[in-house]
């Protein structure tokens, strides 16, 4: 294979496309409830859980992110799991557990059992969030692998959208414990079914004999310099970009702008990934995956320095911020193909998984990082500042995720 040539797999056939088509469906809307109710649920659901316990906000959100850090060390395993048994076993028993897991949160009599409960959430989030969804889309589409990606990245991108009004209605009527029962029973309910009955796509596990090869394969890929960087690259540029993203309300009202304007900032950040996620089959149309991963990289240094260093007027800074979304938006894009188009699809979900876990990590603690940064540092402006620095090395490193020749 030439160095940043995108791999070439068989495209699927008739009547193979309609099975493919059907478990594209099934993942968009798994997806988007999976991403809905495990993780877009709690942060609006906090305030209720905080004042029917008493426990601080920080210790309560502690918990879910405790999850969010077991979800980054489980992709792995989880990986390894995918390549041998496939995403349907794998994507149905974690219907199985996510839902036992929200039930646990919502009969949780104290904290140790709230906080296990998450754990346990984070383990199933691993099981059902992205990367075994992109890593199935991958192997069964192949060389045509790009538009099912965006159009799963686009569904499950309208999560919030859909799930944290929901999550808002149902505490209006329901205490937060309630809200939970209904939430684990519609987890349930739609994801468990789809995917039991849509993902079945052929999918051959590597056999007995085929093991050690496939074992041997993973290793010289995972310990190559270009696997390491890029593993390292991304990790840097995701903890900048999502550090400065999930801390932008802070920011703005630490400049004065009101609750209310900044959170409308905080949402069209949100929504600007779905032009991110648009633009990217064009991107990788026009770019090899190098230099599109220095791009976007690098396109993340720039936007979080551009929102520490520009205080207004107010026009200005949403449109920085809308910008980042997208940039954010690529780059989930980004961690989804940069493994296949440098490596190609064998042992793709293993590879995969440990290519993007060290990302999935620092994602997983950049809220908090962003926070402890601008206490550390005297304000928001000079953390946003050193987290765009931190961006610009993962920027930096990606130069040398070119694969060598073989």
């Amino acid at each position: 294979m030439k160095p940043d040539a995108p791999a070439a797999s068989p495209a699927p056939g008739e009547p193979e496309r309609h099975v493919l088509r059907r478990a594209l469906v099934a993942l968009c809307v798994t997806e988007l409830t999976s991403w809905g109710i495990l993780y877009y649920s709690f942060p609006v659901a906090l305030a209720a859980v905080t004042r029917d316990t008493g426990w601080s906000a920080a210790t309560a959100m502690g918990a879910f992110s405790a999850g969010l850090v077991v979800n980054a060390l489980a992709t792995a395993p989880v990986g390894r799991l995918l390549d041998r048994h496939g995403p349907r076993r794998v994507m149905t028993a974690g219907s199985v557990l996510g839902t036992g897991a929200l039930l646990a949160v919502a009969a949780a009599p104290g904290l140790p059992w709230f906080v296990a409960a998450w754990l346990l959430a984070g383990l199933a989030q691993a099981t059902l969030l992205y990367p075994p969804a992109f890593a199935a889309l991958t192997r069964w589409y192949g060389a045509d692998r790009i538009r099912p990606l965006t159009v799963l990245s686009l569904v499950g991108g309208l999560a919030s959208t859909l799930y944290a009004p929901l999550t808002a209605a149902l505490l209006a009527h329901l205490d937060w414990r309630a809200v939970y029962v209904v939430l684990a029973v519609l987890l349930g309910a739609i994801t468990l079914p789809l995917h039991l009955s849509f993902l079945t796509p052929s999918w051959d596990g590597p056999s007995s004999r085929s093991r050690t090869r496939h074992r041997q394969a993973v290793r010289e890929v995972a310990s190559s310099r270009a696997f390491l960087l890029l593993a390292a690259a991304t990790a840097l540029a995701g903890l900048g970009i999502y550090a400065a993203t999930t801390n932008l309300v802070p920011l703005l009202t630490g400049r004065g702008t009101d609750t209310a304007t900044a959170a409308a900032a905080l949402g069209l950040c949100g929504a600007g990934q779905v032009l991110g996620r648009l633009g990217f089959p064009t991107l990788t149309r026009k770019t090899s995956p190098r230099a599109r991963t220095i791009a976007i990289l690098s396109a993340c240094a720039a936007c979080v320095a551009a929102l520490a260093a520009v205080p207004g007027p107010l026009p200005l800074v949403i449109a920085v911020a809308v910008l980042a979304g997208a940039v954010r938006g690529s780059y989930t894009l980004l961690q989804a193909t940069a493994v296949s188009d440098r490596w190609g699809t064998h042992s793709f979900a293993t590879l995969n998984a440990l290519a993007t876990a060290p990302a999935a990590l620092a994602i997983a603690l950049a809220p908090a990082t962003g926070a402890f940064l601008a206490d550390l540092l005297g304000g928001y402006p000079a953390a946003f500042t050193l987290l765009a620095v931190v961006a610009l090395a993962g920027a930096a490193l990606a130069t040398g995720t070119r694969p060598s020749d073989r």
